[in-house]
Order: C-alpha cells, then structure tokens, then sequence
C-alpha cells in the first residue's frame, strides 16, 4: 500500500518481541533485518537500508551453508542498495555473489536466476 511508517513500525515491534526472544544469531532476526532495510530502501533511505540489510546478512553468514539461497538474495539486496546509490561496482560485486550462489543452489531457470542477470547487465551498461 507504500504506507512504509506504518510498515517499518510494525517491522520494528515484532523485531524486538524477536530480539528479547531469540538468540542473536537466529535466522529470524535476519529476516527482520532484512525487511526493515527493504522498507528503508524504498523510502530512499539508502545508508539506513544497507544498514539493516549488512545486520541480516551479518547472521545469514553465521547461520546458513555458504550456498544456501537466503544468503544470496541478502547479496542481491545489498547489491540492489548500492545500484541505488549509483556505487555500481560495488553493486556489480553483490550482484555476482548472488548470481553464483543462485546458479548452485537454483534450477537453471528460476526468475531470481534471471532477474539478477537483468541487473548485472543494466549495471554493466550504466558503468
């Protein structure tokens, strides 16, 4: 409905139920994270938004298999971040952890698969 405060205080009321909850490394509080950057990245809060989402990936990192798919589409927000804010190598870099990831762990025609080709060609072009 793009009402992102009344997104990000929900986000933010069930993110500290979770953390007085769970252990700190838990993969829930990941997904937290996780979706209170997307809400920042909307809003065009970009810092806040790679601020949340390096704190989802910080736990993904601990948590999962280095394949596992979670971690890359943590790669690919962080990626979707700095193409944000025109940092396109560095996006390229994310962009590509993720597709690696995504090309082990996914069928060869899954839409992530294409989609973060999408994005590395768009990025590729504006560099």
């Amino acid at each position: 409905m793009g009402d992102y405060s009344k997104a990000l205080e929900f986000y933010e009321k069930s993110l500290k139920i979770k953390e007085n909850a769970l252990p700190s490394n838990h993969p829930s509080l990941a997904n937290s994270y996780n979706n209170i950057g997307a809400v920042y990245n909307y809003m065009g809060d970009y810092s806040k938004a790679l601020e949340f989402y390096e704190k989802s990936h910080k736990i993904y990192e601990k948590a999962l298999p280095p394949n596992h798919p979670h971690l890359a589409t943590s790669y690919n927000n962080i990626g979707q971040v700095y193409n944000n804010m025109g940092d396109y190598s560095k996006a390229l870099e994310f962009y590509e952890k993720a597709l690696s990831i995504w090309q082990k762990s996914l069928p060869p025609s899954h839409p992530h698969i294409q989609s973060v080709r999408n994005a590395i060609d768009n990025v590729r072009k504006k560099m």
